[in-house]
């Protein structure tokens, strides 16, 4: 089960942030989690939003450079060693994770990770086999 993770090549001047995040608030589009990697000259901005595809349309409007990447989303308890348990299955299972990021949500005992993965599939599959709760786009929307 995956979710669409929108990634925004930003330039790295002030306020450009500001500005893309600024046209999403604009139009109503609620984020759900977010993070932004940066080199000397641009930022990727990763993002989790309550519609993708209008939250696209829109950045692509404004003259966004916007690409989809296919994510999983992880329940866990937040609780201390919930994340480090979750990367040691995935660990030993062979599995790499090319980035994650956390957030939490207003119920209170939850949190959430964002898995980027060599292969959501078969990551998905061994979540499962581990009674690890992965969860989809609707579930983390409604939050």
């Amino acid at each position: 089960m995956t979710i669409d993770q929108i990634s925004v090549f930003v330039e790295n001047n002030l306020g450009r942030l500001a500005e893309v995040t600024g046209i999403l608030g604009d139009a109503n589009v609620d984020l759900r989690a977010m993070s932004i990697a940066d080199t000397t000259d641009f930022g990727i901005l990763r993002l989790i939003v309550d519609d993708p595809a209008r939250a696209i349309e829109i950045l692509r409007s404004a003259g966004c450079v916007v690409s989809v990447t296919q994510v999983l989303a992880v329940s866990l308890k937040d609780v201390p060693g919930s994340l480090a348990k979750v990367l040691a299955i995935l660990a030993d299972e062979n599995i790499s994770v090319e980035y994650a990021y956390a957030f939490i949500t207003r119920k209170k005992d939850d949190a959430y990770v964002i898995f980027r993965v060599e292969d959501n599939e078969r990551a998905a599959e061994v979540f499962a086999r581990h009674g690890v709760k992965t969860a989809g786009a609707g579930e983390l929307f409604d939050l």
